[in-house]
Formats: C-alpha cells, structure tokens, sequence
C-alpha cells in the first residue's frame, strides 16, 4: 500500500481514502483498481454516500447538493401545509430550521466551497422559497457557510490554545 492511502475499516464496510495532491492520482488508482477483499474484486463505483455526503469520482459536488435540494424541497410541502394551518411564523421557522436548513447545511464546511454557481442557486432558491412561506428573512445559504466556517475555525483555534497551553504547562 502506498503510504498516502489508508483502508479504514467498518463494521459493514471498507473504505480506501488517499491523499492526491498537485492532481496526481496515480498512487491512489493503482491502489484501487486491482483491491480484493476476501478473494472479491471490489468495485469502483462513479458515487458513493459516506457520512451522508454524495461523493462523485470527479469531486463534484452537483449530485449532492442536487441530492439536498430535492430533499428540502419535499420538507416544503409540509411547511406550506403549516402555514395553511395558520401557524405562527416562530412555529415556522423552528420547523424550517429543524427540517430544511439541517438538511441544506448538512457537511457543508466541506462541499459548498467548491459548488458550482448553478448548484448554489438552486440551494438559495429553497431558502427564498421558505422566507415567503414564513414571512421573515432567513439568512442566506452562504451566510450559514461562512458561519459554520467561522465556528469550526473558532473551535480549531481554541483546541490548539487548549494543546499549547497544556504543552506550556508541562
């Protein structure tokens, strides 16, 4: 095994993750094109779901985000009917943040930065769709991006604080 690919094991699957840097690939495919497990030739496969993320062997992210917007688009329909229901825009808007903007923001620290443009009009128009159904402004898909990038940042830094203050104290 080359030492930029790992298999990480499961307890109902197998997967080979490798680092390809300045696009060469070619340690990675040689790894994967001839795998067996089991005496079993494993198949490539053009997508995969892992950890809820629709991963393309291109590195796209149009399956995925198409994969999400559909979905949150369905959670709509229950909106509207809330809304026909007379409910209160703050009982909509816990609905719209426990049902659409958790699947919308599922992973996105790691897919929505490398989105096409079309891919993030059709995430926003779920978002825009939900403001006029609630009545109240929502923040924008890339709002929710650029916050949960500055929350894991925040909290890289803080545990690297938490190291050098531990290393410092020894």
């Amino acid at each position: 095994m080359h030492s930029s690919n790992h298999i990480i094991k499961f307890a109902d699957d197998t997967t080979v993750v490798g680092l390809i840097s300045k696009n060469d690939e070619s340690a990675y495919r040689e790894e994967v094109s001839f795998l067996h497990i089991d005496g079993s030739t494993v198949e490539i496969v053009k997508s995969t779901k892992f950890l809820g993320v629709h991963l393309a062997e291109d590195l796209t992210w149009s399956l995925n985000t198409s994969t999400l917007t559909k979905k949150a688009q369905q959670r709509l329909y229950f909106l509207r009917r809330l809304k026909r229901a007379h409910l209160p825009p703050p009982i909509l808007t816990t609905f719209y943040r426990g049902t659409i903007k958790s699947i919308l923001s599922s992973c996105i620290t790691a897919w929505f930065g490398k989105c096409t443009v079309s891919d993030r009009k059709s995430l926003q128009r779920v978002v825009r769709t939900a403001e006029k159904i609630i009545g109240i402004s929502r923040p924008t898909i890339t709002d929710i991006y650029t916050t949960r990038c500055i929350r894991k940042a925040n909290s890289i830094v803080g545990l690297c604080q938490i190291v050098v203050t531990k290393l410092l104290s020894e």
